[in-house]
């Protein structure tokens, strides 16, 4: 089988060479706290000129575990006599870094479109803290989330899930583990590119080595910083790598995004045949040329544009 990449969309090919020396596709352990140094001094305006008033939170975390951090972001605008759908986002950041503000611009934009409430959840991360920790983290947001919507605006039967890249996993993990678990059911969820599976070895994660924005050498110190040993072994839960789940029926509806010339391709458009496969919904979108996280770093590319428009027809369409 050829192992001849696709190409990258023309804009993303000009903005991924102007960046050639400054963003790489490789993470090693050794680049982990240079990431999350890089993650700590993002400045994000969760206001977004003021449409929102923001505040952060400290809510209970697992049994035995440290509380877990939850940005909390409503609308300032007129209160409407219902109850605001929630947008509970999970930010990337390979497992390793980022914090609860790190890609929640566009969470808040579509909060704005569509007259939302936004939760952005900060997890504990690897490896100091190896699976479940992360998952759990965010299942006890999402619980707290749930208990407390009205409290903060919000409708606890209108809670949809989303993250991209490492969050997008979680994401994935969060609604397995609330199926599982009888807790909370999202409405839906959305899943931007994600980080799914930890065996990381599809024909796009080696067609992709070393070109984009995250390879497979990035995808093995990811993985292994949240699993260790048992990355890619037999015993590894769903709960840490979503496409290990044997089942996937009784899922909320699935927005489903990625590039095609990125490692996560093949497993994402196999979770997505999957949970089709089991009856559930799915809208899966393969953007032509798009790179790991195009929309992030050229968020003016034509391609970038038309995704992330079909993210916000898709939660249209859902919150009625």
């Amino acid at each position: 089988m050829s192992l001849i990449p696709p190409p990258f969309d023309t804009e993303l090919a000009a903005v991924l060479e102007s960046f050639r020396g400054v963003i790489g596709p490789g993470l090693t352990p050794d680049d982990v706290e240079d990431a999350r140094r890089g993650a700590a001094v993002e400045l994000v305006d969760v206001t977004l000129d003021g449409a929102f008033e923001a505040e952060d939170r400290t809510v209970p975390g697992p049994r035995g575990a440290p509380g877990v951090s939850l940005l909390l972001c409503r609308p300032v605008a007129a209160p409407v006599p219902a109850p605001l759908p929630v947008l509970y986002h999970v930010h990337g950041g390979g497992l390793v870094a980022g914090t609860n503000r790190a890609g929640v611009t566009e969470p808040l934009a579509w909060a704005r479109e569509l007259g939302a409430v936004v939760v952005s959840v900060e997890y504990r991360l690897a490896p100091e803290h190896p699976h479940p920790a992360p998952i759990e983290d965010v299942y006890a947001g999402l619980v707290w989330t749930a208990e407390h919507a009205r409290e903060i605006g919000g409708d606890p039967d209108r809670i949809v899930v989303a993250g991209a890249s490492a969050g997008g996993g979680l994401t994935a993990a969060l609604a397995l583990l609330a199926r599982d678990r009888r807790g909370p059911r999202p409405l839906g969820q959305v899943l931007m590119c994600p980080m799914l599976d930890d065996r990381n070895d599809s024909v796009s994660s080696r067609q992709m080595a070393g070109r984009g924005v995250w390879d497979r050498s990035a995808n093995e110190t990811a993985w292994t910083a949240l699993l260790g040993d048992r990355r890619g072994g037999p015993d590894v839960s769903p709960y840490a790598a979503p496409a290990r789940a044997t089942d996937l029926s009784g899922l909320p509806p699935a927005f489903l995004d990625v590039g095609s010339a990125e490692t996560f391709r093949d497993e994402v458009v196999g979770y997505a045949s999957r949970i089709w496969q089991a009856g559930g919904e799915a809208e899966l979108h393969v953007w032509p040329g798009g790179c790991h996280g195009f929309d992030a770093l050229a968020p003016e590319a034509a391609l970038s544009r038309t995704a992330r428009a079909a993210r916000l027809g898709w939660l249209r369409r859902l919150l009625g």
